[in-house]
């Protein structure tokens, strides 16, 4: 159990003095737990640590299938997720059995809608709570239509797919945003839909770069872009995002991996995508435009180490046309320049109104824990009243 509790831990992003504080206990208490030198027997002290870390009972004592996830962890929805993506009954139709009341591909078009709206918006827990049902409604359509209908179904369960990659990735369930990932890109190419395929590819590059494998995003990158361009001389609106959007995944993991080079190049050819389509929008989901182009300046220059870049970038973005989802992640990207110019009051300020508009997005991204445990140390004495309470709804000790 000590290993998996710090397996968690570090798949959190939490150190060793964070999980303590939420658990009231000491650092050397939990060193011991995770070095198996004290045994966990009392239910309540496990459970305090799996709400802390924002997992079920079953997934520290190595047995998540013998509880119910809704009883042990109330609104938390990731271990009903979980349970969806690892069933075994979903590598084959044979195992599934026979459907029963497949939904309306219409129906379903609306359900995915749903999801990727919720995103959007940040409501994180909305999402995932839905996100077995209409995973499970896409699989059965797959089996039950045929032809057009069934390559539609194909398109839909892949892109429900991508949704969860995504979220689950920003949750920092990373082995989870794999599978879904690699589920979504295999139903993407069921569908035949050239464009529903960029967009998994993307996926899977957000994915990559989760777990730190920047050069394999790289690449693929540039394959994935290379499997569009032929497409590109009579791309609709939704080619062209999704093209655009492969660039600027592939310009983070460049800035991750301080290629400064490859970073230019694929900013500018997500401009001249961006440029093509000639404003902001939304297809297929991508918020990709202009503004999202210049949100992604600021966050590679950030990676790269050029604070003053994004200093003088961040404030100019307006980002209020463009999904809430984005406004936040740029709010956050601005509030980490702010504060590594050590302009803390600015960025606590951006932080905390950030958190007004979306809550969820704020109080689950590593960005905000990083930043908060960064005015804490940099602190004298007591911390305000304001940073204090933050820094508990974030789960990070005052």
């Amino acid at each position: 159990m000590g290993q998996r509790i710090a397996w968690y831990r570090r798949r959190r992003g939490m150190s060793q003095e964070v999980l303590a504080g939420l658990v009231g206990r000491t650092v050397d208490w939990l060193s011991k737990v995770e070095n198996n030198r004290i045994d966990l027997d009392r239910l309540s002290v496990i459970r305090s640590v799996a709400d802390a870390l924002d997992v079920g009972i079953g997934d520290l004592l190595g047995e998540p299938s013998l509880l119910d996830w809704s009883h042990e962890s109330g609104t938390r929805t990731v271990p009903a997720l979980r349970e969806a993506l690892l069933n075994y009954k979903q590598l084959s139709p044979f195992l599934r059995g026979p459907v029963t009341g497949a939904p309306d591909v219409e129906a379903l078009n609306e359900d995915v809608g749903q999801l990727w709206d919720a995103y959007q918006a940040s409501r994180y827990g909305f999402t995932i709570a839905r996100l077995p049902h209409v995973l499970a409604a896409g699989q059965a359509a797959t089996q039950t239509y045929e032809g057009g209908a069934q390559e539609r179904s194909f398109a839909l369960l892949a892109l429900t797919y991508q949704v969860a990659a995504t979220l689950l990735t920003k949750l920092g369930e990373a082995d989870l945003a794999w599978i879904s990932a690699e589920r979504g890109f295999t139903a993407a190419q069921r569908s035949g839909s050239v464009v529903v395929i960029g967009s998994l590819f993307r996926s899977v590059t957000h994915t990559l770069l989760s777990t730190g494998r920047y050069r394999e995003a790289k690449q693929l990158t540039t394959d994935a872009a290379a499997f569009l361009t032929p497409g590109l001389a009579n791309a609709s609106p939704a080619y062209l995002s999704v093209y655009g959007t492969l660039f600027l995944a592939g310009a983070v993991a460049a800035a991750r991996d301080e290629d400064r080079a490859s970073v230019r190049s694929f900013l500018a050819e997500a401009d001249e995508a961006a440029q093509r389509l000639g404003s902001d929008g939304n297809f297929l989901w991508t918020a990709f435009g202009p503004t999202n182009v210049a949100i992604h300046r600021v966050t590679t220059a950030m990676d790269l180490g050029d604070v003053q870049v994004a200093i003088d970038l961040g404030p100019q973005v307006d980002t209020t046309a463009l999904p809430m989802e984005r406004q936040v992640r740029h709010a956050l990207e601005t509030a980490r320049a702010l504060s590594a110019w050590n302009r803390t009051e600015e960025a606590l300020a951006t932080l905390l109104d950030a958190e007004q508009k979306a809550p969820e997005q704020v109080r689950h991204h590593a960005i905000s824990r990083q930043l908060v445990q960064t005015w804490m140390r940099r602190g004298r004495g007591r911390p305000s009243h304001q940073l204090a309470s933050l820094a508990q709804r974030v789960h990070v000790a005052a």
